[in-house]
């Protein structure tokens, strides 16, 4: 029995792959540069875990959010840049979406 390996198609789902993640990675963090520059910085507010994961706690959050407030309000972009930064954040995570959305259809149909 001879095993024969196609190099070429080898190096195809390679390239696509590495392609594929650093895009998805680079719109999200993209996304979530514009999200912050709209005003809109994403605090996320402690959860109950094990006491294997560090939580912050309901001051740590106050202060964050206190934080992001006054960031906000610092920003030296009119509104209509603060809306446009919004729509292009929106824009960067639905191209994530389709990209891996794109990515579970290629595995589902085209198998």
């Amino acid at each position: 029995m001879n095993v024969v390996i196609d190099w070429f198609a080898f190096l195809q789902v390679f390239a696509a792959a590495l392609i594929g993640a650093a895009a998805i990675v680079t719109f999200y963090a993209l996304g979530l540069r514009l999200l912050v520059r709209s005003g809109r910085a994403p605090v996320v507010s402690p959860a109950e875990f094990t006491d294997a994961i560090t939580v912050i706690t309901e001051k740590e959050l106050k202060r964050a959010e206190k934080q992001a407030a006054k960031a906000a309000r610092k920003s030296p972009l009119t509104e209509g840049q603060k809306s446009l930064a919004l729509v292009g954040a929106y824009g960067c995570f639905a191209l994530c979406a389709a990209a891996v959305v794109s990515g579970i259809l290629l595995l589902v149909i085209g198998h």
